[in-house]
């Protein structure tokens, strides 16, 4: 994985107080890191960076889509995404990303890359399961519905009112009080 250059923040030479910055992310981003889940993505990004004397506060939004297939149906279609990470920026002596989050830098340290915890928090933002919203409301068409259309098991409802004589023996116990 190469580091995101456009993804360094230099904190040191901020004044203290808020400052943003904004990302427009489509799938080079995630061909960085080695991920080929999405077929397309147009996610916006904004992160605000609030630095105190001692300690810096990290607010990540995103909103936007990603282009992925059905796992039903393998049909593509666009999932909606938003997702949103704060982060707690400490310094101490040595880098420290255990906490999800805390993340401690080392004294001295004058920049911060945010890619890795952009490319986490959009990954996680997708659904599990990828169902198209065709597939939820009936209108989606495509070879592979009609398939399982075809080949479904077709019902047959016969009411039987025929009850098993074992168990007619057993009722009249019932009534025979």
């Amino acid at each position: 994985m190469k580091k995101l250059k456009e993804f360094f923040i230099p904190f040191s030479g901020l004044k203290l107080g808020k400052h943003e910055f904004e990302y427009t992310i489509d799938n080079t981003f995630f061909e960085s890191f080695g991920y080929g889940e999405f077929n397309s993505s147009s996610v916006n990004l904004k992160a605000v960076l609030n630095k105190m004397n001692t300690m810096m506060e990290l607010d990540i939004k995103a909103s936007g889509s990603v282009n992925v297939n059905c796992d039903l149906t393998s049909e593509p279609y666009n999932q909606e995404i938003e997702s949103d990470l704060q982060l707690v920026i400490k310094f101490g002596e040595a880098y420290n990303d255990e906490d999800d989050e805390i993340l401690i830098l080392p004294h001295g340290e004058y920049q911060l890359n945010i890619a890795q915890y952009v490319y986490e928090m959009l990954v996680l933002a997708v659904p599990q399961k990828r169902v198209h919203p065709g597939v939820l409301d009936g209108t989606l068409k495509s070879e592979a519905l009609n398939k399982l259309e075809e080949l479904q098991p077709k019902e047959t409802k016969e009411n039987k009112q025929d009850t098993d004589p074992r168990w007619d023996g057993l009722k009249k116990l019932l009534t025979d009080k």
